[in-house]
């Protein structure tokens, strides 16, 4: 039985975060207005995506499609097959990837303490890239088996492995004695990052012209080809860490006063922290698996919901999962109606949106310790 001391120090650690929130112009009331919100949009853009493209629907059409498919009825017309086959799939795995790479990103800035730490940080995107890149380049010679065993799961297989395997190396250099050393952790993450790059750098001078055009759309993010396998894969690798992460919301709350705070008040802090960047190891790597690499999301979309409601992660984390599937929707919508009827990369549309809003919020945060 856990000791009444703790139990006491955790009900006060839930109370003071608590009349933070209620003393500041964004309570909870406001955090839950924030949520219906961000949810009420994410439905509008959702069906809104649904209707534009290089074909028009109407929005009856994507109605009797979308029950269409929830009765799992046949492919009817055109536009039904268009709906269900293409532009559904499409867009569930924007916002499952995109609610991935944002709740990722309030994880990594949790436990660095940093607001503008990037799950990027810790190796998984270089890890990912590295293994994927090796694939494409290596597949008829060094990687013929691994290609032949795993056939067409063998990149975003790869992609998945190589991401988790660099976490689990950065985080064995940056614990030392069983305690995790934050600054070692990110400059165990800055050299592997520069080691995976240069071996990425290394392959594409291995590459053929086809081989360039694959890594170079790939590095870029899409979701092109996603489909409905894909949908389900990463509704149980993404959703199932997501939604384990909110056990840790009290966690990540008391780290914002600091680890031994969160010590006193009988939290087990590091292996607590091992968890959840084995979590947003997982979202990350099994996004950019699937998608490729798309940055910003989990850099930009925690930053915003802080300004709005605050630091408490027990409304950060469920408005950064519908923050990131809305952003990643409005990205992959623009993509694919932007120079229709080409398909741009969502990756490059996700920087051309998220590098100027980061750089006004490094403005702003720049202003603002000036004063």
């Amino acid at each position: 039985m856990m000791p009444r001391t703790l139990v006491y120090s955790r009900r006060l650690s839930d109370a003071v975060f608590s009349c933070r929130a209620s003393l500041s112009a964004y309570g909870a009331g406001s955090q839950q207005l924030v949520l219906l919100g961000l949810g009420m949009m994410l439905a509008v853009v959702f069906l809104f995506c649904l209707t534009v493209g290089p074909v028009s629907i109407a929005i009856a059409d994507v109605w009797f499609s979308l029950r269409q498919t929830l009765s799992m009825a046949p492919t009817g017309s055109a536009n039904d097959w268009v709906v269900r086959e293409l532009r559904l799939p499409r867009a569930l795995l924007a916002m499952i990837v995109g609610a991935g790479l944002a709740v990722a990103g309030v994880i990594t800035q949790g436990v660095f303490r940093n607001p503008l730490a990037d799950p990027g940080l810790i190796g998984v995107s270089s890890g990912a890239a590295l293994a994927a890149v090796a694939v494409i380049v290596l597949n008829q010679s060094l990687l013929s088996g691994w290609v032949s065993l795993t056939g067409p799961l063998a990149l975003p297989l790869a992609a998945f492995m190589g991401g988790l395997g660099v976490t689990l190396v950065i985080y064995r250099l940056g614990t030392r004695g069983g305690q995790t050393q934050v600054g070692m952790l990110l400059l165990a993450g800055v050299a592997i990052n520069v080691l995976a790059g240069a071996a990425t750098g290394v392959l594409t001078y291995a590459a053929n012209d086809q081989q360039l055009r694959d890594m170079t759309f790939w590095s870029m993010g899409s979701l092109a080809s996603g489909r409905w396998q894909d949908v389900m894969a990463l509704a149980g690798l993404i959703g199932v860490p997501l939604l384990l992460s909110l056990r840790y919301r009290r966690l990540l709350n008391a780290l914002l006063m600091g680890e031994q705070v969160a010590i006193h008040l009988g939290f087990d802090v590091q292996r607590s922290k091992r968890w959840l960047l084995a979590f947003a190891a997982l979202m990350v790597g099994a996004g950019v698996a699937v998608t490729g690499i798309i940055g910003f999301v989990g850099l930009v979309v925690p930053h915003l919901l802080r300004m709005v409601m605050g630091s408490d992660h027990r409304g950060l984390i469920p408005a950064s999962a519908l923050g990131g599937a809305l952003l990643l929707l409005v990205a992959d919508t623009l993509a694919r109606t932007w120079m229709a009827p080409a398909d741009l990369p969502v990756g490059l549309v996700m920087a051309l949106l998220g590098g100027p809003i980061f750089l006004l919020l490094l403005v702003q945060q720049t202003g603002g310790q000036r004063r």
